[in-house]
């Protein structure tokens, strides 16, 4: 159950089991209002799919709760379809109900010019693409905002712009974040909380304390290093 005015999700005892194979078992966790949540783990560990339960789009067990009137944002890993079909950037925010309206202000907000409402989407950068996305997911103001691999695709130079417009969302819009990424740079630079997943928990906490090198071996089975990179 949710506890405390700050609370915003509180997951209880969660199992997935997907064709017959467990993917999420014995997952608890609580998030609080501008937390930001990165979830690590390996492949096939069961992180994209804890988005789905959480959004609601797999049946799962245990419960989740958030907190009433919540509104949720998602940015989906790959979306590769979209950018074949022949959509401008306005005719995609227009799949989204009410969005439409939203385009020009979404786009101010993630640092895109507004005459990219008009080109085509299958145009656009990776960088560009990501951060429409982005801008996608902030359309209908929502209080969490859930990423799955949010630099997928982008190039390194891309990968700093887009870690650092989280950042700044992050501040100005005391967003609370949910992220699955592979980079534990990220992970100590902007997080308040990360859970290590493969399967079930490994290890759940602040990133300092909670990702040892024992506790990395235990997650992925090996030696892990990383690589200290400025997101902003």
């Amino acid at each position: 159950m949710l506890e405390g005015d700050r609370a915003v999700l509180a997951v209880s005892d969660l199992r997935v089991t997907l064709e017959g194979r467990v993917v999420i078992e014995d997952l608890s966790l609580t998030v609080e209002q501008g937390e930001i949540l990165t979830v690590l783990g390996p492949n096939g560990a069961g992180k994209t799919v804890l988005l789905r339960a959480l959004l609601g789009t797999v049946p799962y067990e245990g419960a989740i709760e958030w907190r009433e009137g919540t509104r949720l944002g998602y940015v989906p890993q790959r979306l590769p379809y979209i950018r074949n079909l022949p959509l401008s950037v306005r005719d995609f925010f227009g799949l989204k109900r009410r969005a439409v309206q939203d385009v020009e202000e979404m786009l101010d907000a993630v640092g895109l010019d507004r005459l990219l409402a008009a080109k085509g989407i299958g145009t656009l950068s990776s960088g560009q693409f990501q951060r429409t996305l982005i801008a996608w997911a902030l359309a209908g103001d929502p209080d969490v905002l859930l990423f799955d691999e949010p630099v997928s695709g982008v190039d390194a130079s891309g990968e700093e712009t887009v870690y650092g417009l989280l950042g700044r969302l992050h501040r100005e819009r005391n967003l609370t974040m949910l992220i699955v990424t592979h980079d534990l740079a990220v992970v100590h630079r902007m997080s308040s909380t990360v859970l290590c997943l493969n399967r079930r928990p490994v290890c759940q906490g602040p990133p300092l304390a909670t990702l040892t090198p024992e506790n990395l071996r235990r997650l992925y089975g090996t030696e892990v290093a990383f690589y200290e990179h400025d997101h902003g």
